[in-house]
């Protein structure tokens, strides 16, 4: 349970381009590492970076090893331990151009710098102790943030609002432990220090808060990569003309053949702020074809993923054949009935059909997809229905599957601890419990971890972050 120690972390000096891959108006080179102000000295013409003091900004040339002028470039210099890596940093601005951010890295690396691995600096920052691990991860989060919502949850967790909840968790988890180990270094002497109705009290609360981080997930997760909504029905009722018009796109292909769509196709698109993914999925209906089948169990899956059900019903030939089952996989689920094909029946003679069987308060919305008719009534009632919660509070929401996961190995350590006080276990095995509950805490945070995890986490940076 003790923190890793990073190999190769430190001992040598890094760089790279951390502006976006192409061309543009300005390039930004990071360098990082014990020698990085020697090395950038090396090619740098202007005020010596011996003189700068730390954050503050200067105009000069670069050259190559040949001396020939690269670039005029604007250098920041940031000094150990206060940077975003804890070590010396520099980071120069220079022309967007291919060619010259290309050299300049070159020329950093003839130097004595080494082309720094994806998301190397963040991975220094967290050894260097700037930054917890789902604070490192944050950063990428921000970086590929796609809503509001989502740069607002991701920007919390930067800086430090879920590390806090994590501290506090462990700080109780830590009296929790310190209370039984108390208990079973006098259990020989016949004194009790800890009151068991005491205990059993801070463990439900620990329990309570890990499981209300854990059930967060859900919310955070539709936050973070764009809220589920299935769109559902029988063949043939316009579903992927509806998803072509929510997305303002020919993205699935229309046929009036049934039982065109044998997969499901996803795509995101920001509705009201809030990033939705809408899933069209195969249309619904009795079939032998095995293919068609295995589609259709795919539309089953992606019901029970999504948090919004679109349930399509064509107008001119609604069929109620398979309403028991499709109303049954999603309830619990926001749903939202869609009649579709209203240019060809106005009398929508469905929705009297239909409230013999949709629960009560189902919203009804009566569209032509083809002729895109009150699609944007359609759009308001999904945003209604999305039901995200406010991201302007202070509350801690959970995004990242790895958290959730040790979230969860967690809350059933501390059940298990709980369950152990009830049946009145012996101190030394609720203490095997608690440790693992701090364990799984401390994956997430990065105070315990292994290189291989970290490797898999980083992995996934852009090269320069």
């Amino acid at each position: 349970m003790n923190t890793i120690e990073l190999t190769g972390i430190g001992s040598d000096t890094i760089c790279a381009v951390s502006t976006p891959q192409g061309r543009g108006g300005i390039a930004v080179i990071r360098v990082s590492g014990p020698q990085a102000l020697e090395f950038v000295q090396q090619r740098w013409h202007g005020k010596p970076l011996a003189d700068m003091t730390s954050h503050t900004v200067h105009l000069g040339h670069l050259t190559d090893t040949a001396g020939d002028v690269l670039d005029q470039v604007v250098l920041t210099v940031y000094r150990a331990p206060n940077s975003f890596t804890g070590e010396d940093v520099v980071e120069l601005a220079c022309h967007g151009s291919m060619w010259i951010q290309q050299h300049v890295v070159q020329t950093f690396i003839d130097a004595g710098c080494r082309h720094a691995a994806a998301g190397e600096f963040t991975r220094r920052a967290f050894a260097n102790g700037r930054m917890d691990l789902s604070q490192a991860e944050a950063v990428a989060d921000v970086i590929e943030a796609q809503s509001r919502a989502a740069h607002h949850v991701a920007m919390n967790q930067m800086r430090g609002r879920y590390s806090d909840e994590l501290k506090g968790l462990r700080e109780k988890l830590l009296h929790f432990t310190a209370l039984i180990e108390l208990e079973l270094d006098f259990s020989e002497e016949d004194v009790t220090f800890a009151d068991r109705g005491e205990v059993t009290a801070l463990a439900h609360e620990i329990h309570d808060l890990i499981g209300r981080l854990a059930d967060s997930y859900r919310d955070g997760n539709a936050i973070r990569n764009g809220l589920p909504v299935a769109i559902v029905g029988q063949t043939n009722a316009g579903k992927s003309t509806i998803l072509n018009a929510l997305l303002r796109d020919d993205r699935a292909l229309v046929s009036d053949i049934h039982g065109t769509t044998r997969d499901t196709i996803e795509d995101t698109v920001m509705i009201g702020g809030t990033l939705f993914r809408f899933i069209d999925t195969a249309g619904i209906r009795q079939s032998s074809d095995t293919v068609e089948r295995m589609g259709i169990e795919r539309t089953w899956q992606a019901i029970e993923k999504a948090n919004v059900v679109l349930w399509v019903v064509d107008v001119t030939s609604a069929d109620t054949s398979m309403i028991h089952d499709i109303l049954t996989r999603c309830e619990g689920k926001a749903l939202i009935a869609v009649l579709n094909k209203t240019d060809l029946d106005d009398d929508y003679a469905a929705r009297s059909e239909l409230k013999d069987f949709l629960p009560e308060g189902t919203p009804v919305v009566a569209i032509s997809a083809k002729r895109d008719n009150d699609i944007e009534s359609l759009r308001n009632l999904i945003v209604d229905a999305a039901a995200l919660p406010d991201v302007d509070s202070d509350a801690v929401i959970v995004t990242n599957a790895r958290h959730y996961q040790a979230l969860t190995r967690a809350r059933s350590a501390i059940a298990r601890a709980i369950e152990g006080l009830n049946n009145g276990l012996s101190g030394d095995l609720l203490d095997q419990d608690i440790r693992e509950c701090l364990h799984w805490l401390g994956e997430i945070t990065g105070s315990v971890t292994t290189d291989n995890i970290l490797a898999e986490i980083f992995s996934h940076f852009c090269i320069g972050k």
